[in-house]
């Protein structure tokens, strides 16, 4: 028997998708919703409330506040409602009507940014925002996902040591990139072991995170208009992007088996998938791998599972008219 007294006290750690026998792709999905948030972010929710807490940063009359694309935004209103803290978070039009009500239900104050900033895009909007409040009210407390060193030690701290338990001969782990905080985290992990393991970060064609000329990006959760403070690149392997097209065809073949995953898995599998093609083709040795899903579908379903959507933005050619089953995910 499991016994809980808070949300986020619990958060399977354990749970893989092995991708082989469905799609012939040699790669393990570290499954990381099942939990209250529905997201691997309740770690570095936990995290940064916590190391907040402890340094006597937050205060009885404190007034959290975050920018997020959604995922964070619903972790940190899990953590604010047990903890009885008031929460704002400040998101733009890519966040998912789902996810707003998810994060009102558990009592946070939306406030959505209609305007991209010139220069830095929603990002750089959001941040603004989120400025000029904590400039207007010494109450405010802005945990800053994108800096605070709470975001990549909870995955130092757990993650990593969560696949190396599951997985002691790992070869290749694929890690999406939005903050890098749970790059950042399982990198300088594996980075310390004794095995040397290749890790691969997955970012999205439009993001600026490792140099890439910006461009539109609709989909929330992965890459950046700002380049992550917390980012080393130099602990960073190789660098795999991917299209957006891709991602909505890899969550859909996905989808046809049975597997309801959100954007960033799509981009980690498509990228993942993409990789180990080329592998493939050198005629390298099978190797051990494993990729991280951060969170399910249901909050896209009127975004990347909605057939106009899709069609609306990427046009009428990204999804075939009779989706049937895929033997094969690719890129």
């Amino acid at each position: 028997m499991t016994v809980i007294s808070t949300p986020h006290a619990y958060d399977e750690p354990a749970l893989f998708v092995d991708l082989k026998p469905g799609f012939d792709i040699p790669l393990h999905l570290k499954v990381e919703g099942f939990n209250f948030a529905g997201s691997v972010k309740i770690k570095a929710a936990a995290e940064m409330v916590e190391r907040a807490e402890r340094e006597g940063l937050l205060h009885p009359d404190s007034i959290l506040i975050e920018s997020s694309s959604g995922n964070l935004g619903v972790a940190l209103s899990v953590i604010a409602a047990d903890r009885g803290y008031p929460f704002v978070c400040v998101v733009d039009p890519r966040c998912n009507l789902a996810t707003r009500q998810l994060m009102e239900t558990y009592g946070a104050r939306v406030h959505q940014v209609t305007r991209p900033d010139p220069e830095n895009g929603f990002l750089g909007a959001r941040l603004e925002h989120v400025r000029r409040l904590c400039d207007s009210d010494p109450r405010y407390l802005w945990l800053n996902q994108y800096a605070n060193p709470g975001n990549w030690q909870a995955h130092h701290r757990r993650t990593g040591p969560e696949i190396l338990r599951e997985f002691p001969d790992l070869d290749v782990l694929f890690v999406g990139a939005g903050t890098t905080g749970t790059l950042m985290g399982c990198a300088r992990f594996f980075a310390e072991q004794a095995r040397r393991v290749h890790v691969v970060a997955v970012d999205v064609v439009g993001s600026v995170t490792f140099g890439g000329p910006p461009a539109r990006r609709m989909i929330p959760g992965l890459g950046t208009s700002v380049r992550p403070p917390q980012l080393d690149a130099s602990i960073i392997d190789e660098v795999v992007m991917v299209a957006e097209p891709d991602t909505v065809r890899t969550c859909h073949r996905l989808a046809r088996r049975g597997f309801l995953f959100g954007g960033s898995t799509g981009t980690v599998v498509s990228g993942a998938s993409a990789w180990l093609a080329r592998h493939a083709e050198r005629g390298g040795a099978p190797l051990t791998t494993v990729g991280i899903a951060p969170d399910f579908g249901e909050r896209y379903l009127d975004t990347l599972y909605h057939a106009n959507w899709v069609a609306d933005i990427y046009g009428d050619d990204v999804l075939p008219p009779e989706p049937g089953h895929a033997s094969r995910i690719s890129a």
